[in-house]
């Protein structure tokens, strides 16, 4: 069972809904006993940064999702703002991040050129590594972008695949 980890941040609903639309066993949740059972977690979130981990902190299962991934090794998606609370801060915030990531969002920065911030489209990712996530992805796959941050890694074995809007991240 994936449980969709439920602290007050986003849009849910579509999510559970494409994970039904392709076959997966997914609930959404707050409770301590189905993250306990979980096979799978993910993390979503849109939102600032603080505003999440303040949501996170206050969600009564905090300590118990760590465990289960940096103890148990259950695997856990981050999306979106959910990823970004992986790492140790933002420049979005003033509050520390999860630290399970080893480096720190930052805001685009096109002093250079005139790309708008947001990012907003569809781009192609490179794969960094070979992992089970992007297994049965073709070299052209796209994904669609909406964010004005991004994750600025210190360990490159970390970066599961990078894209380019300005620069390479």
């Amino acid at each position: 069972m994936v449980v969709i980890l439920d602290y007050k941040t986003g849009n849910i609903g579509s999510l559970l809904n494409m994970l039904k639309k392709i076959g997966a066993a997914a609930l959404v949740s707050a409770k301590v006993e189905d993250i306990k059972k979980a096979k799978k977690l993910i993390l979503p979130g849109v939102g600032s940064f603080d505003r999440g981990m303040e949501n996170l902190q206050n969600s009564g299962f905090l300590q118990l999702v760590s465990e289960r991934v940096i103890k148990d090794k259950i695997p856990i998606l981050g999306i979106c703002l959910g990823m970004e609370l992986f790492t140790e801060k933002s420049e979005e915030g003033q509050l520390k991040g999860l630290g399970w990531i080893e480096g720190q969002v930052i805001r685009f920065n096109f002093e250079q050129n005139n790309l708008k911030v947001p990012h907003m489209g569809w781009n192609e990712i490179q794969p960094q590594i070979k992992d089970s996530l992007l297994e049965g992805l073709d070299n052209k796959s796209r994904f669609y972008f909406a964010h004005s941050y991004h994750l600025l890694c210190k360990n490159e074995k970390d970066i599961l695949a990078t894209t380019n809007y300005g620069y390479d991240f």
